[in-house]
């Protein structure tokens, strides 16, 4: 399926402000914001992270499959994607992020 395709079947996210991706020192390493522009990632790294409960190598993985043909686009235009870029070196480096709703007010 395309990305498109595959938003439409992931729990909604009009709760949330934004999600922070917090790494193994318990800083904030990345926020994806609920706006234009990130809010298929914020989809994406909520529903990775209700299945999974952190951003893991194997969350990153599918999250890989979620973004379909973004995820060529990214491998092959490294830096234009970086949301798609942090699962890339995620599963690379055998890393796990915890993440942290923000919720909307």
């Amino acid at each position: 399926m395309a990305f498109a395709d595959n938003l439409k079947t992931l729990p909604g996210v009009s709760h949330l402000a934004a999600l922070n991706l917090i790494d193994a020192a318990d800083a904030v390493v990345a926020t994806i914001e609920n706006k234009p522009g990130q809010a298929g990632s914020l989809l994406v790294y909520n529903h990775l992270a209700q299945l999974y409960g952190a951003i893991s190598p194997e969350a990153a993985r599918k999250g890989l499959e979620l973004y379909a043909e973004h995820t060529e686009d990214a491998r092959a235009h490294p830096g234009k994607h970086p949301n798609i870029d942090r699962l890339v070196g995620l599963i690379e480096r055998g890393e796990t992020l915890k993440v942290k709703q923000v919720f909307a007010v």
